[in-house]
């Protein structure tokens, strides 16, 4: 089949994270929304349900009544923007969706005119449990089954997808990874190669909440490697005084804005106060 659009859902609530803004969570410096729509870059035409965030595609934004209203009411409200004969059907905290996934199940479903065409093309996660955020449907089959729901506001998606005619397709190993949780989040940032695995140790998750409400009160786009912070101040406080951790914490924030942010400047930054915090030690006589 050729041609097709794509359908992102990001009106979630979010409630494992706190309420946290999901889809504008990073990734490897990229929000998930981002990601997301990176590996949708083929669709003819991409409609995305929820609050409207700057996103580096132009796309079609939608909302879904009521706001929150559930996955169900997002398809709803997407489906007359719809365009292609066929559509994928994606959440947006998919980091490691890839185009060549998503080719592959808009493939799968074949021309409309063979007898044992399906109606549909799930992907299934390494579970095996059918993940129909991560699919290609015929876009009449989404609305013949949707028309035939009633009120679409707090339906389950399956009671729409469920019943429809489907192949399904292994997705690989990542390619269904979402993040739900805090502890996702610090998986996939791990995984991504932009976080330490030390946030394993203990439980982070109120940190986590927390740094995560700061970026977004100050507008700061930048993932926090919290395990190198932490150790960073744990040796200040431990080898000079117990105040010296938050007034040096702010001095390498200050210092890595001053070398152009990101978070490359603040690894440095991190890495030469901890240094100078090692050379200290606890009886170490105070620097000239």
């Amino acid at each position: 089949m050729s041609g097709h659009d794509a359908i992102v859902l990001a009106g979630g609530a979010a409630r494992r994270l706190a309420g946290a803004d999901k889809p504008g969570l990073l990734v490897a410096g990229v929000p998930l929304l981002d990601r997301v729509l990176a590996a949708a870059a083929g669709a003819e035409r991409t409609i995305v349900v929820g609050p409207r965030r700057p996103t580096r595609r132009e796309v079609v934004w939608v909302r879904e009544d009521p706001p929150g209203g559930g996955p169900v009411a997002a398809l709803a409200a997407a489906l007359p923007a719809v365009r292609a004969d066929a559509v994928v059907l994606l959440a947006a905290d998919l980091p490691f969706l890839s185009a060549a996934l998503l080719d592959r199940l808009v493939a799968a479903l074949g021309p409309d005119r063979e007898p044992d065409a399906p109606a549909g093309v799930v992907a299934v996660d390494a579970d095996g449990r059918d993940q129909y955020l991560l699919a290609a449907y015929r876009t009449a089959a989404l609305r013949t089954a949707l028309a035939g729901l009633g009120e679409p506001a707090g339906a389950a998606l399956r009671r729409v997808v469920g019943p429809l005619a489907t192949r399904r397709i292994q997705a690989g190993p990542d390619a269904a990874f979402d993040c739900d949780t805090w502890a996702d989040v610090r998986d996939a940032r791990a995984r991504s190669g932009r976080m330490d695995t030390a946030p394993k140790r203990r439980d982070m998750t109120g940190l986590d909440e927390w740094t995560e409400a700061v970026k977004q009160e100050l507008g700061i786009e930048l993932d926090v490697d919290i395990a190198a912070l932490l150790d960073m101040t744990r040796v200040a406080a431990h080898n000079v005084q117990r105040p010296a951790a938050p007034l040096t914490s702010f001095l390498v924030g200050y210092a890595a804005a001053m070398r152009g942010g990101g978070a490359d400047a603040v690894a440095e930054a991190l890495r030469q106060a901890r240094e100078l915090a090692e050379r200290r030690g606890p009886d170490a006589e105070p620097d000239a």
